[in-house]
Order: structure tokens, then sequence, then C-alpha cells
């Protein structure tokens, strides 16, 4: 144990957790390095006793710099708790109502130094006025909007239905109608939604759709996006709001047409390839919009424009600073520096520099163009979800939430009072990291967000419900603690960082009931049961995955489980057997799989265990036969409990002939409000979305599916398959 008592001291004022428990349930004590290391890259210095009690002074300093904090959080019809630096007993306060109603009273002094106002009925953003300062109280409901209230408002749904949805990463969507092939846009979603709806589906969910760089195509991955409150034009539609005629024009006058059909007839997506036609089709398009864009649009788009204001403005100069820059690089060094605005000079370095402001000003058409982007993508996305509502889908599309942003992207350029800078997200060492995890990303600062009123916050959950019918959060422990690592050190020197959960989870469902969208948490991995527990009680899903759903394995020997992990035939019981659905934990979505994981195909092959024995991915002490050998047992683990159950009979199928409708029959029987399921096994496909650890060495959000998406429901097998979630559920 340290003696290093101040700077621990200083840890823990800065909120970094001390000590935690990791994926083997060990307790773990952050070491003075990696304490001392951390403290650092968040600018307090801590190299002795007095720069500890400095830094100390300083963050108290900060907290007690105004009587009341931006925004205060608190539940309807529950004593408000105001924090209030001064002394006096009592104060008189006035409350003014989002609806413009007031209530005035006396906040009193509590035993714990808090000041108490009466509850609040009406949930919403209320103006609080404590003696001479001003706040804002944002109350909450007891719970997210829910599954059950999404379905109580839908006309076609039945008593004794099971709901269930699908979930697709939208660009390997095919729609063979497209003006513009090559890539799943939003007007392939439209399609896929009503399609499926016509199925019984009752929610669509989708990868992230957050920006990405126009300038850097090749950085494709919907996970480490540019800004998490702008959309990637890609998927944007451009026939939406021109029409297909001068869309057909606009790749005449380019002589794309080859191009188009060469992007179209593709099985993996060439992301620069098809952005750089997709791009040539969106400017042309843009330099004839006096004469090509209808009136009614043109006015759309003026009013959005207004509507975006200062965000609009700043992620429009973003991208078109960020791509003049990089025009100008001429090796892969400058292109790099040119590409982040930590690079930029000073000048250029804040959204709100004068430099900034002179170049919006005087590069008008070309900050008008990237807002263009934004509209159109921001149009196809609501005109997606009113097709899938339309159709008759109770829920609609299910948006994707990213973790993080790219350090040097837009969201971190025009929000850096709230993001934190010289960190990446990530994870500790776990079972299947042993080196732990570098996300690359960069998030949230809590004390920026609680300096700033959680403006940045709100504003994302805004800008991702704004056209959808649910919210996934990826990694949801990041509204609890995030493990950060400092800039250029091993994941696993990193720290826990607590985040205000309850102020998060507040918020998260204010705007959950605003929109009236569900909200899912992505809770896989070492997540610790209080956080499961204040998600439930919030009404925010957790994720229920087939593969992961089993009984502990108490009995299991430790020998066999050392083996069972290293990847050699285990010599006693170590496989945990598998939970029956009804028993799955019920405050949660189920699914068979997820992007990162295999499909039932490939799971049931061990198609994901080659891949990595071809890419070098094992561990030290695994081996390919020994993997699959204990899958085989996983495989004969998983038939046992469905038959079991009932849901199967007989003999175990082989490894090349997986009993998809069975497994999918299984999962239908979870006693969760919404079943997803990956259309990768709707389709019996064996490959997944993203192997992790691998970038260029597998297809990663490459994938495109061969059918269109209006003949996908159409066929006798997804039939059967479809059916056997629903089970006997009478349909709609």
């Amino acid at each position: 144990m340290t003696t290093n008592v101040p700077l621990r001291e200083l840890g823990e004022r800065a909120g970094l957790q001390l000590s935690w428990r990791d994926a083997w349930n060990r307790p773990q004590t952050l070491s003075d390095a990696a304490l001392h290391a951390v403290l650092t890259a968040l600018e307090l210095p801590c190299g002795t006793p007095g720069e500890c009690e400095s830094s100390r002074a300083r963050l108290a300093a900060d907290d007690a710099a105004h009587p009341l904090p931006p925004l205060i959080t608190a539940d309807a019809d529950q004593p408000v708790s105001v924090p209030w630096a001064h002394t006096m007993p009592q104060r008189p306060y006035r409350l003014t109502l989002e609806d413009g109603g007031v209530v005035e009273g006396i906040a009193h002094r509590k035993a714990d130094g808090m000041m108490e106002i009466a509850p609040v009925a009406q949930w919403g953003y209320h103006q609080l006025r404590l003696g001479d300062v001003e706040a804002t109280l944002a109350v909450a409901p007891p719970r997210c909007f829910s599954v059950a209230d999404a379905l109580a408002a839908s006309p076609r749904r039945v008593p004794a239905s099971r709901p269930w949805g699908l979930s697709v990463q939208l660009y390997g969507l095919r729609h063979d109608g497209a003006a513009l092939a090559g890539l799943g846009d939003l007007t392939t979603l439209a399609e896929c939604a009503a399609a499926a709806a016509q199925a019984g589906a009752d929610a669509v969910a989708i990868n992230p759709l957050h920006a990405g760089f126009s300038a850097l195509p090749e950085r494709y991955s919907p996970y480490a996006p540019s800004s998490r409150i702008m959309f990637n034009p890609l998927y944007a539609d451009p026939a939406h709001a021109f029409g297909a005629d001068a869309v057909a024009q606009a790749i005449a006058a380019l002589n794309l047409g080859d191009a188009i059909v060469t992007a179209g007839q593709r099985s993996e997506i060439d992301w620069p390839a098809t952005a750089s036609v997709r791009q040539q089709v969106l400017r042309w398009l843009w330099d004839q919009r006096d004469t090509l864009l209808p009136v009614a649009r043109q006015q759309e788009f003026a009013a959005f424009r207004a509507r975006g204001g200062k965000a609009l403005l700043a992620h429009a100069c973003f991208e078109a600073i960020q791509a003049e820059r990089i025009a100008g690089a001429t090796t892969a060094g400058e292109r790099a520096k040119a590409a982040d605005w930590r690079q930029w000079p000073e000048t250029l370095k804040s959204p709100d520099a004068a430099a900034a402001a002179a170049y919006a000003s005087t590069h008008a058409d070309e900050i008008g163009y990237h807002a263009f982007l934004q509209w159109l993508a921001a149009a196809g996305l609501d005109a997606a979800q009113s097709r899938a509502r339309q159709a008759g889908m109770a829920i609609g599309v299910i948006a994707d939430l990213a973790v993080g942003t790219d350090p040097g992207g837009s969201h971190a350029w025009t929000r850096q009072a709230e993001i934190l800078n010289g960190f990446h997200a990530g994870a500790p060492p776990d079972l299947y990291n042993p080196l732990g995890q570098d996300w690359g990303v960069a998030v949230f600062s809590p004390r920026g967000l609680r300096r700033n009123g959680y403006a940045a916050f709100i504003e994302m959950l805004r800008a991702n419900l704004a056209h959808a019918g649910g919210l996934r959060i990826d990694h949801v422990l990041g509204l609890a603690r995030m493990w950060l690592v400092p800039a250029g050190a091993p994941a696993s020197e990193g720290a826990y960082l607590a985040y205000p959960l309850e102020d998060m989870l507040r918020l998260v469902a204010i705007e959950s009931w605003r929109h009236r969208a569900i909200v899912i948490g992505e809770n896989l991995g070492t997540v610790p049961e209080t956080l499961n527990t204040a998600l439930a009680t919030r009404g925010v899903l957790g994720i229920d995955v087939l593969w992961f759903e089993r009984e502990a394995a108490e009995d299991a020997e430790p020998e066999a489980e050392a083996e069972a992990d290293a990847g050699t035939m285990p010599s006693g019981p170590a496989i945990a057997p598998f939970l029956p659905p009804d028993q799955w934990p019920a405050q949660a979505i189920a699914t068979t799989t997820t992007h990162d994981l295999p499909t039932i195909v490939g799971w049931w092959s061990g198609n994901e265990i080659r891949w990595r024995a071809r890419l070098g991915q094992l561990g030290e002490h695994e081996t390919e036969a020994g993997l699959l050998a204990l899958r085989d047992r996983e495989r004969a683990a998983l038939w046992q409990a469905m038959c079991e159950g009932g849901a199967a009979q007989g003999e175990a199928p082989g490894p090349e002939a997986a009993p998809i409708e069975a497994i999918l029959g299984w999962l239908g029987r979870a006693a969760t409000p919404l079943r997803l399921v990956p259309v990768e096994d709707l389709l019996a496909l064996r490959e997944q979305p993203n192997l992790p650890g691998t970038i260029a060495e597998h297809p990663n959000w490459q994938r495109r599916l061969a059918p269109d998406v209006r003949q996908i429901f159409s066929d006798a097998g997804v039939q059967q398959r479809i059916a056997a979630v629903r089970g006997n559920d009478g349909g709609h």
C-alpha cells in the first residue's frame, strides 16, 4: 500500500477511482505511478505534497466559484436538493416552470449543508432563482419512455404479440433502385424499415451515423467520428431533395455512370472511391441549387440553417478549414498534421477565434455547402423515421450513439471546454484483452460538463434523438465511470474517472420523454451490478446477448477454468450452462449477437476463431484447435439447454449446420420487452461486421448484403426465421 497520502487525496478529489474490481472480480488498486501520470495529464501538478495541496485547493476554489451550479437535476415529486455555498439557514426562491407557471417558496438548509426546496411535479427544464442567483433546474420523470409506451400508442398492436426489431449496418444495405449505388443510404433505410414493418417488425436499429471527415474518407469507422452532433453526409440521398432527374443530370455531367455501376456491383465498400463519387455529385448539385432545388426545399434548407445556429456553423467551418489544409499537404506527415486542429496555427485553434470567424466570412459558399450536406442527411433520416412509423412500426429507427469522438475532430474543436484533451477512452485489462484497450477517442470531461450546465451532453442527446424512436448508448458504463488512458501511455496504465451518473440519467430520461424514444444502454463487459440497478431504475434497457447469458459455473474446477481460458481442451466441467431466455435480465433488449461478435452461423462454426488464428490474434497459450474444441463444448451446452427447454430435440447439428431457426425461437422466449435480430442472422450469414482488434486485416464496416432490402422479407427462409422469433404471437 502506498504512503503517498497527498497524491491519493488529490486523486480522490479529482474524481479518480483509487480501487475497483476487475473482470475476474479481483480487487485492484491504482498505482502511484499511474495516478501521477493521469493527474499530470489532467493538468493537476502532483510531484510534491505542496503541489498536491495546491491542486486540491484549486479544485475546491473552482467548485466554490459560483453559489449555484448552472444546472441542477432532481426527480419529479421529490424534494429538491440545491448546492449552496452560503451559510444562511433559509432563502426565498422563485421557480419559473417551462409552461410559464411560477412557484415561490422558502428553501431550508439541511443537515448535509444542502438547501432544499419543495417537490416539483412537472418534469422539464425550469428556471430557479435562489436569492439573487439563477440556475436551470432539470426535473426528471421517474423513468425513460418505454417499449410499452411506444406499443400502447401503436394502432396495429395486438396484446399477445412479441415485439421484435431488426438491426442493420446501414452502409451494407443494398437498394437497386438507388440513384447512387455502392452504399446503403437513408432512402435505403426508409425502404428497409417499410419492408420490415410489413413483416411485423417494430424497430430497425442502425449503426452510428455520426459525421466523419469529408476530407478523410479513409476514416470510416462509425465509432471514431469527427462529431456526435452532426451526421455523415455520405448517407444522404440527394434525390430526396432534388429528385431523381437532377441526380441523373449530375451523374451524366460528371461522367460518373461507370464508376457508380462498378460501386454497385462490389460486395465490399471502397469507402474512398465511393466518397469521391458521392462528393462530386453533391458538389455539382450544390452549385446548381438555384435552378435544380425546388423553392420549397430551398426554404427548408434556410430554416434548417437558422435552427442549426452556432453549432452548425462551427462544424461547417471546421470541415472547410480541414479540407483546405489537407489539400495543401504534400506528405503523409503534413496531411496528418493538417487534419488535426490541435496542430493548426494558434489563430485557428478555436471556432470563436477571430481568424475562424474571418474564414467563415470569406468562404461563405464553402461553409454553405457543408451546412447543406448536414441538411440533406438530417432530412433523409427524418424521412426514414416517418416512413417507419407510417408503415406501422411502434418505435421505428433506433439510433446508435458512439462512446466518443476523434480528438482531432469537429466535436472536440467546438466543445473544448467540455471534452477532455490529452486522453483516450478505453478499458482496463480483461479476459479478452490482457493488455487493456485504447479506443483512440476523446470523451466529455465531467467537470467541464458540470461547469457548463451539461449543455454539450444535452445537445448531443437531442441531436441523436431528433429523428429516431430510440437510442442505443454505446458503453453506457461511461455515464458512471470511464477508463482514461493518457496519450502515449499503455492502455493498462489508465485510471477510472467518475462521472455524475444520477445527473446524466435524469437528463437522459427527460430527453427520452421529450422525443418519445426508448433508450438502450450497451452494458456488456465488466459492469458493476450497481450500474445495472441504476439503469433499470431509470428505465434504460440493457442488452441480453445470447452468447453471454450463462449460469455461474460455481462448480467448475479452477484448473479447468484456466485451461478453458487458455483455449485448450479442459479436463473438467468448465462450460457454464446457458440460461433459459425466461431467466435473462428482463429490463433489456434480447439479441443473438452484436456487430463485434459472431453471427449464429459464425459462432456455431467457429468462424471468428479461424479469423483470429489467421491474423495472429490468439493469446500466448491459445491454439486454434483448442479454441475450436472449446466451441464444440459450448455448442453442446447450448443445444442441451434448448433441448431441456423444449426448443430443440435430437442430436446437435454439426459445425456447418447451424440450427438458426431453433436458436431464434429460443431468443424469442426472452422475457424482455423487445428482441432485436441482426439482419445477418435473418439471412444466415457467416461473417460479422467487425472483428475487434483489426483494421485493414479484416473488412470491418465494409461488407454489403447481396439482396435488395425490398426483397429480403419475401424470402421463404427469412420468413421462417422471423416466425421462429415471434413464436405463435398471432401477428399484428
